[in-house]
């Protein structure tokens, strides 16, 4: 096939129209073009009079060969190879392969492992995700942690409870693989192609269970659950994993696809003398405008287009102190989540369904951390760190889940806030009006202040001041890694650190890739 790249149709154009830019490109006649299909789909909105979508199809043509010879643009070319090619396995492992959590890396390690026959054991700390989606509800509703089935921890991980967002800056054939099973496993088609695909909680909550499902029917095993609380290790290498105090599984190979959250596994794996180092992470605040401002300081008078769906952003701002302001995760017509693992600590999230119907737009509004913040050199000082500022937002929040809150208008005017204006805070169990100064150190709240000024030159309407900040956000990445070499080994042999919560990942699909390398690293060694 021929890969065309650039074709632009109006917001108002139908499909043939691509049909009719194929055949200008190419310059071939309509019973010359046999079939396309859509490779990229993305929204051209730089000019808020004229939106566009631009188009990148793979094409079957007659006399391939004589059309490439023809064409003058450079672009168009033969489409590459993006197919997935498992790995030549040198034969099985002893014992099933060990998977400790089922976020992406997990069970998309644990899927590559069961398709190439190795039958894995999968332990999740958590509950399947009907039985976690129960708790969590709960939680929201009545502010009753459950520290075992929550926002961070059960099936699916904490991306569960999230957009579902599927972009990705990593270039790897295996992000294809990725896309391709989670449309198996009854996500939309169009993540194969959209530049900025994303599934929804409400969806992806169905695509972790047939994920599942799968790598059952290959032999393999989920168990829920079944906390790792030891690594047996026997003269530098692993011999096993005790599940929950009190059950020995002997192995030869653990991936360690933890999440950033498992702080108990972090400390565990520290007395067990793997290596970890400190990682810089973020931390900052959700912020919520309405959804409709950002549609029109995005799409101008194509605000509600039915193509067009709700807009986000992506923004970041460098400021006078060489410390920056970013935006991440951002939720369009979702909302602010409470994603505590921890009794007595604080921590929000953002969350979307399919449809981003809901009235809010949210994101995290965050500020760099580096190492040299931390307060020692500990290998989980980042970790001790954010335990800190958690604690403090428990606590200014009245300490039973409600979060702290303050308006835009009174953040940069450094005065509590004590009643809110048109945009209604939509955290559950609730919201405290107060000063945000209470739990987010000075230059984090200094970054903020001059982030939000400038990112408003970016977006319009971004320092609204009836904006809701709701904190406190800790958990956007991994304040550790996991050291480990190029064959995915830490310096335990056999213990396979994989993911986010290894500081290998950030995000689903980076993730899921991970996942993937680290089985492939287990086929190709034993």
């Amino acid at each position: 096939m021929i890969r065309v790249p650039d074709i632009k149709i109006d917001i108002e154009e139908n499909k043939e129209a691509i049909k009719l830019q194929i055949l200008k490109k190419l310059r071939i006649k309509p019973e010359d073009l046999l079939d396309y299909t859509i490779y990229k789909e993305a929204i051209d909105a730089r000019k808020k009079d004229k939106v566009y979508f631009v188009y990148t199809v793979d094409v079957e043509v007659r006399n391939e060969n004589s059309v490439l010879q023809r064409s003058r643009d450079k672009k168009i070319a033969l489409t590459p190879d993006l197919s997935y090619k498992s790995p030549q396995s040198v034969g099985k492992t002893q014992n099933p392969p060990v998977i400790i959590g089922t976020g992406p890396a997990g069970i998309f390690a644990g899927l590559v492992l069961a398709q190439m026959g190795y039958n894995p054991i999968l332990l999740e700390r958590g509950k399947d995700v009907d039985e976690r989606t129960k708790d969590i509800n709960e939680f929201w509703r009545s502010g009753k942690l459950n520290t075992e089935s929550n926002v961070q921890f059960g099936e699916g991980g904490a991306g569960t409870f999230s957009d579902g967002k599927l972009t990705t800056q990593i270039k790897d054939v295996r992000c294809r693989k990725v896309l391709m099973e989670l449309v198996e496993a009854g996500a939309p088609q169009e993540i194969i192609y959209k530049s900025k695909p994303h599934i929804g909680t409400d969806i992806l909550r169905d695509v972790v269970k047939n994920i599942r499902q799968q790598i059952l029917s290959l032999g393999g095993e989920v168990r829920f659950q079944s906390k790792v609380t030891d690594i047996l290790i026997n003269n530098g290498e692993v011999k096993g994993v005790v599940v929950n105090n009190e059950e020995t599984i002997e192995t030869e190979n653990v991936i360690l696809a933890i999440g950033h959250s498992a702080r108990d596994t972090f400390e565990m794996l520290h007395e067990n003398a793997v290596e970890i180092h400190q990682k810089p992470f973020s931390i900052g605040v959700r912020i919520e405008h309405p959804q409709s401002m950002i549609d029109a300081s995005q799409y101008g008078t194509f605000a509600g287009h039915p193509r067009l769906g709700a807009a986000d952003y992506k923004m970041a701002y460098h400021c006078k102190n060489k410390r920056s302001a970013y935006t991440f995760c951002m939720c369009p017509g979702g909302q602010v989540v409470a994603a505590a693992s921890e009794e007595g600590r604080l921590v929000t999230n953002g969350m979307s369904e399919y449809a981003r119907d809901k009235e809010n737009a949210n994101s995290a509004l965050l500020v760099g951390i580096d190492i040299e913040d931390f307060e020692s050199e500990h290998p989980l000082a980042g970790m001790y760190f954010q335990r800190k500022w958690e604690e403090k937002a428990f606590e200014v929040g009245g300490g039973d889940y409600k979060a702290p809150a303050q308006l835009v208008k009174d953040f940069l005017e450094d005065r509590p806030s004590e009643n809110l204006g048109m945009v209604k805070p939509s955290y559950t169990p609730g919201v405290v009006l107060t000063d945000l100064r209470k739990c987010l150190p000075d230059y984090v709240v200094a970054t903020m202040k001059e982030g939000i000024i400038g990112l408003d030159r970016k977006l319009h309407g971004f320092n609204l001041g009836d904006a809701v900040m709701t904190g406190v956000e800790t958990r956007s990445s991994s304040p550790i890694r996991i050291k480990r070499d190029g064959d995915c080994i830490s310096n335990i042999r056999g213990l396979h650190p994989a993911g986010e919560g290894a500081g290998y990942a950030g995000g689903i699909i980076s993730a899921a890739v991970d996942g993937i390398k680290v089985a492939e690293a287990i086929v190709k060694l034993k």
